[in-house]
């Protein structure tokens, strides 16, 4: 069933929809990710970082709120659902139990730059199908890469 017509070439809809369903799943990923450091954390730097998680959870759900909406607005359903995030996540997650703050750190980074590296090839597929979707990605990563400079420097010897 199609309930929005798409004003995208049926070619540049499809490489557009991977890129933004693939973005989503990142996103979302990238939200429950920051949220299980963020409940898991235990360390000195406890507070800071617990704050900085919250950071970066409200910039991953504000930006896949973003995404799925400029799917749908193309004719595309987005596929947030737990099961399909669980099947195509492919940033690295946390351990189970409790994470030292420099382990959370490390992970953050991690997570941050598996999101970024796959938001630039997203960005480059996407320039010539749909410079609108592309230019939303630029942001996304803008803010993605701002949030992995920020963690980056937590671990940095004084």
């Amino acid at each position: 069933m199609t309930v929005v017509k798409s004003t995208l070439p049926e070619k540049a809809l499809r490489v557009t929809a991977t890129a933004l369903q693939d973005t989503l799943v990142d996103l979302l990923g990238l939200s429950l990710i920051g949220k299980q450091a963020h409940w898991n954390i235990v360390g000195p730097r406890f507070r800071s970082i617990h704050l900085q998680l919250d950071e970066v959870v409200a910039t991953a759900r504000a930006h896949s709120d973003t995404v799925a909406e400029r799917a749908a607005a193309l004719g595309v359903s987005p596929d947030g659902r737990p099961e399909t995030i669980a099947a195509t996540l492919a940033l690295p997650g946390a351990k189970d139990g409790w994470l030292k703050d420099t382990d959370v750190v490390e992970l953050m980074v991690s997570a941050l730059e598996t999101a970024i590296g796959r938001l630039r090839e997203r960005i480059a597929a996407t320039d010539e199908p749909d410079p609108v979707t592309q230019d939303l990605l630029i942001a996304i990563t803008a803010d993605l890469e701002k949030e992995r400079w920020m963690f980056a420097a937590e671990n940095q010897p004084h």
